[in-house]
């Protein structure tokens, strides 16, 4: 129905007003309007609900369920032998992966950034970390023991090579219109590694930082179970021999409650480091 352009306001009615179609706005789905944690925590207790009552129905020599394990975890920490294990575990930990960051960073930085210096260790680093190097560990106890210094060592070696490589291939992805800025600006290659490479290349070094945790926790256990039989390691060996499965689940789990525990440490310290990454990424944090 045409509308007159002299029809007095009084004299429309609602068949004079034009329809206009509104597009109805689709709401998300209510698992994706759900918190993250939220998430997380309904597929853990799902998991271990699961666990609980499938682990009931298994021979206990061959598996356990959280109930049991639980009930294990309070007997060693009432005893002081899961934090007498922990400390001495994580000691040779702290020390080797430390060492690994500090040493594999600038290392990576400068296969990065230097042909020379690519052109003469980056195989070895490449080689370093296609080597199978539990199979150094006889050879590293003839040098340096069955003590502290070997326990280091061993985690060291495996924790390196991530961080170096991944630090190595963000040298090698920073974009060169970065580096031609700061050339052009006649700032030296000290000063473009520090304030141009190495904050481009800070996601790649915590990601490598992020896979070194789970081979240095790895390491961690070879060592124990290598060397000097002792912490967290001890445990398991023992339990597995006496045929306490639930114990044995101890240690494990606490070993990846603390892998967990230190990747989102460190996702929370690129955060504090690099805001800037998941505002490029994309990502949210809900």
């Amino acid at each position: 129905m045409a509308m007159n352009i002299n029809t007095k306001p009084a004299d429309l009615t609602l068949e004079d007003v034009p329809v206009v179609d509104i597009p109805q706005v689709r709401r998300a789905p209510i698992v994706d309007r759900l918190p993250r944690s939220v998430l997380t925590a309904i597929s853990l207790i799902s998991a271990m609900a699961l666990w609980e009552i499938f682990g009931r129905n298994v021979d206990p020599i061959f598996s356990s369920h959280p109930f049991a394990i639980a009930a294990a975890a309070w007997e060693l920490i009432r005893t002081g032998a899961l934090f007498k294990a922990l400390l001495e575990s994580v000691q040779p930990f702290i020390l080797g992966y430390g060492a690994a960051i500090i040493i594999g960073a600038p290392l990576g930085l400068l296969l990065g950034r230097y042909r020379l210096f690519e052109a003469l260790f980056g195989i070895y680093v490449t080689a370093g970390y296609a080597m199978p190097l539990v199979a150094l560990v006889p050879l590293l106890t003839l040098w340096l023991g069955l003590g502290f210094a070997v326990k280091v060592a061993i985690i060291f070696l495996m924790a390196i090579f991530p961080v170096t490589i991944n630090t190595w291939l963000g040298v090698r992805a920073v974009p060169k219109s970065l580096i031609d800025v700061g050339r052009a600006l006649v700032a030296p290659d000290s000063v473009i590694l520090r304030r141009i490479v190495l904050p481009a290349t800070l996601p790649y070094i915590v990601a490598g930082m992020k896979l070194a945790v789970g081979r240095a926790v790895v390491a961690m256990i070879i060592a124990e179970f290598f060397t000097s039989i002792a912490g967290l390691g001890a445990i398991i060996i023992n339990s597995a021999n006496n045929f306490d499965t639930a114990t044995m689940f101890v240690p494990i789990l606490l070993l990846v409650v603390m892998a967990i525990g230190l990747t989102s440490l460190i996702g929370w310290v690129e955060k504090k480091v690099a805001p800037w990454q998941a505002e490029i990424s994309g990502r949210t944090e809900a």
